[in-house]
């Protein structure tokens, strides 16, 4: 007897749940009834078609036909654009066909795994979503400093910073949304310094009791074109070693000492491992780019796990290190180019890439001198000895100079995009 109720309560609820589409102000019902309109139609004119014989009435059987099929298509098409709006309210004003279309196409791009962490990764990742949705950017966890440091201390997680610029960078949600999680609270507030982003992943890590999860949940609100994966889900340390023999422990701290670097490490490194999806990703590349970034502090933690280095290594994907266009203080002062890519062989292997990107564009005389009274300068791009290293160079203008020199993210994603033709 039980048995048969539960029954009828589960019929009752699909019955429910099918006539909550008949709603009122759900926009749907319309185009069900002119798409309903549009079948009979076409049933309506094909019966009279077969049994009719004057050639004039089978004429009007066939515009009633073909008024139907007109009438079928504009209802379907009229009830998927509702769907859609209700799914992606972003996309409101868009030709359906444009929204599928891009899905298809960004669908189809290449496979491309981005390795970093700052600033410069998420620059990069704004530009290749314009491109395709196969990314996966693979973010050092080694940040101990401002808003990430001090919830990695209160709360015992990992340092959410250079993770939520990676999301938003590959967000497809609205200018607002995008706006909300880049939120900083001024110093008025209890919770100044800190980014709403921040502590949404926070939160979201204490509701989930995982930081992974935490991270996939958070890129679901923001409707991800690819994917963020932390290197590790270890809490590691980063240290300095300087070419005097003292050492810097601490990500934020490293720059701050402005001592030469010699090498960087992970506390208690032996603990730390990869994450198994930036594995995964990595074995399924087909471009692998590290940078652009803070070279000892973004980059090179991750090439510090080995088994992140070990697949890159073991990869068939072209690789590729953007280098930085300016010096960076307290890491890479005086560095040039081969400098740069010397560091990364260093805590690596030498083949962790195949080409380096260069910028060639012009870069003002007011920038310059603003970069000067901070001790940054332009990196020197010695090529020959980058090629005598047995690495190619792509040399582009790939900078946008105003009011602070970074990388064009459509110059550079371009440029990228371009290697897949040698995939």
């Amino acid at each position: 007897m039980r048995k048969n109720f539960n029954l009828k309560n589960i019929k009752l609820t699909k019955v429910k749940g099918i006539l909550k589409w008949l709603y009122p102000g759900i926009g749907i019902k319309r185009w069900m009834a002119l798409s309903t309109f549009g079948i009979l139609l076409v049933i309506a004119g094909s019966l009279s078609l077969r049994t009719e014989e004057y050639w004039f009435v089978q004429l009007l059987d066939a515009i009633v036909v073909v008024s139907g099929i007109i009438i079928l298509i504009l209802g379907i098409k009229r009830m998927m654009h509702s769907f859609i709006m209700a799914v992606i309210p972003s996309s409101k004003g868009t030709e359906l066909v444009d929204i599928l279309y891009q899905k298809k196409q960004l669908g189809r791009g290449p496979r491309i795994v981005t390795v970093g962490g700052g600033t410069g990764l998420s620059v990069l990742l704004s530009g290749l979503k314009e491109y395709t949705s196969n990314i996966t950017a693979i973010v050092t966890v080694a940040d101990d400093g401002g808003s990430s440091g001090r919830l990695r201390q209160q709360f015992d997680i990992l340092p959410p910073g250079d993770i939520r610029n990676c999301l938003v960078a590959l967000a497809d949600a609205s200018t607002l949304m995008r706006d909300l999680f880049q939120f900083r609270f001024d110093q008025s507030s209890e919770l100044s310094g800190h980014n709403f982003g921040n502590l949404f992943i926070t939160v979201m890590t204490r509701l989930t009791g995982d930081f992974e999860k935490a991270i996939k949940e958070t890129s679901k609100v923001l409707a991800l074109r690819g994917q963020v994966i932390p290197s590790t889900l270890n809490n590691v340390v980063l240290v300095a070693q300087h070419q005097d023999g003292t050492t810097t422990e601490g990500e934020d701290k490293i720059p701050k000492a402005h001592l030469p670097i010699d090498k960087v490490y992970l506390k208690a490194q032996e603990a730390s491992c990869a994450t198994p999806e930036a594995i995964k990703s990595i074995e399924e590349a087909q471009i692998i780019i590290l940078g652009p970034g803070s070279l000892y502090t973004s980059i090179i933690p991750n090439l510090l796990i080995k088994e992140i280095t070990d697949s890159i290594i073991a990869s068939g994907a072209i690789k590729i290190y953007v280098c930085n266009a300016m010096t960076q203080p307290g890491e890479t002062d005086g560095y040039s180019a081969s400098d740069h890519i010397k560091a990364l062989i260093r805590h690596s292997h030498g083949r962790i890439l195949d080409y380096c990107i260069l910028n060639i564009g012009e870069i003002s005389k007011d920038a310059l001198k603003r970069y000067a009274q901070e001790d940054s300068y332009p990196v020197v791009n010695d090529t020959k000895k980058i090629e005598s290293m047995g690495y190619r160079i792509i040399e582009d203008d790939i900078i946008i100079a105003k009011d602070v020199v970074r990388h064009s993210p459509l110059k550079l994603a371009k440029v990228i995009i371009s290697f897949i033709e040698e995939v």
